[in-house]
């Protein structure tokens, strides 16, 4: 790997080790190997190489992600119940989330910088789209290329609320995360307009 390369595996360890804010530009130097000076001639900055190192880091949990249907869903469930395929994939996806605490930590660290980091919001926003679409590729089975953009917004919207919403709650309480199928009957539930308390 080159320094740029190197600059960015070291970003990324500090996110996961220190978290977004605290991270200085001499730990990512410590972490890499680099020096100090190729920060800025490679990224500009440090805040654009952290910026890079959440969008990598977010990217790959998102590539073993797509993994996940292909490991937790059999062909009967796959060509099944649709809901019966949510469910298995969420388990999959909440067993990821209850044992990378560092990521999640670090990415439930960076939305609450989000309103005041202008740079910030805009490299996530530049990549959120992309995002919903592997979410609805992930959760319907099919190919990327095979999800279009409304579906993407829609969909994939939907699917990002529930995974950013997943992680913040496995932060504050880890032993009361629901289940694929928790999910998957409370979807049901709203879906079918069903009542609280009513059978």
């Amino acid at each position: 790997m080159g320094h740029r390369e190197d600059l960015l595996e070291g970003a990324k360890r500090c996110l996961l080790e220190k978290g977004y804010a605290r991270t200085t530009a001499r730990d990512i130097v410590a972490a890499s190997g680099a020096n100090l000076a190729s920060i800025g001639y490679h990224y500009g900055s440090k805040d654009a190489l952290m910026r890079q190192a959440v969008i990598a880091s977010a990217e790959e949990w998102g590539m073993a992600m797509a993994e996940v249907p292909a490991e937790s869903t059999d062909d009967a469930t796959a060509a099944g119940d649709p809901l019966e395929r949510f469910a298995a994939v969420w388990d999959k996806v909440l067993q990821r989330i209850a044992t990378e605490r560092e990521f999640i930590a670090a990415q439930v660290e960076v939305l609450g910088l989000l309103p005041r980091d202008e740079g910030l919001r805009e490299a996530l926003g530049a990549v959120l789209p992309e995002g919903g679409e592997g979410l609805v590729a992930i959760f319907e089975g099919v190919p990327d290329t095979e999800v279009d953009a409304e579906a993407a917004r829609i969909v994939g919207s939907f699917y990002q609320a529930l995974l950013t919403g997943l992680m913040v709650q496995s932060l504050i309480r880890p032993d009361a995360m629901p289940s694929g199928q928790d999910l998957a009957s409370a979807l049901r539930r709203v879906s079918a307009g069903e009542v609280l308390g009513q059978k």
